[in-house]
Parts: structure tokens; sequence; C-alpha cells
């Protein structure tokens, strides 16, 4: 699982780790049953305090995306295809918040930040495709 935090944004760095989480799962990078790091692996890998990740893992659980597993630690309790539309467009606006957030403060006109998204997105498009088998 990676996961990166934006120490600068305006967003709370527990946002940013519960909405990188719930991507992943959203997407299938994170699958139903894998096992995500422990509390004190995950603070000390991204450098926060473990009442931080405690607070993500509390709040994913709740949203029923982790489950606890005696035994084998926290783990993915669903597939992204379990998140309801509204859920995946949510996210998707946070992050999307964000970016215009910075290209609104660098002075980036919108048709511009527009472009930038659809040509990112089509990047992405094309190395997803080249990565299938």
């Amino acid at each position: 699982m990676f996961v990166r935090i934006e120490p600068s944004s305006s967003v709370p760095i527990y946002r940013q780790i519960i909405d990188q989480i719930r991507y992943q799962v959203a997407t299938g990078v994170l699958q139903p049953g894998d096992r995500v790091p422990s509390v004190r692996a995950l603070a000390g890998q991204l450098a926060v305090n473990q009442n931080t990740i405690l607070k993500v893992f509390n709040e994913l659980r709740n949203e029923k995306i982790l489950r606890v597993e005696r035994g084998s630690g926290t783990v993915v309790a669903q597939s992204g295809q379990s998140m309801t539309l509204a859920e995946r467009k949510k996210t998707v606006a946070t992050l999307l918040r964000e970016g215009a957030i910075q290209a609104i403060q660098l002075d980036i006109p919108k048709e511009q930040a527009v472009d930038l998204l659809q040509m990112e997105y089509e990047i992405i498009l094309s190395e997803k495709k080249r990565s299938q088998p």
C-alpha cells in the first residue's frame, strides 16, 4: 500500500490518508482480504502520530472498508465495486478540489487546469493499457 501525504495541503493529513485508501480500494489496488500495515508501521512510514492513523483506521472500519481479523491484523473488507457511485464521486471531488485550490493559488486559468486534468487522465489510461497483460 502506497500513501503519500502533502503537508502543505489544506486537506487534513488524516483525510488525505483516508481518501487515498478509499481510492486504492475503489480502483482495485487494494483487494478484499489484503492486509494493511499496522498503526505503528504506517505512522512510522508516513512520519505522523499513531493517533492520526488510529483515527483513519477507525473511520474506515466504521465505513466497512477495513475490518480487523483476529490473528491477521487489519484487512480490506470490501471491493471498490461495493462503494456507491456517490461515494466514489465524493472521493474524486475531494481530490479535484485540492487540485483546483492549487491551480487558483498558482494563477493557472480554469481552462488550462481542465486541459491538464484531461491530459493526465489520458496518460494514466494509456499507462494502464500498457501494463495489462
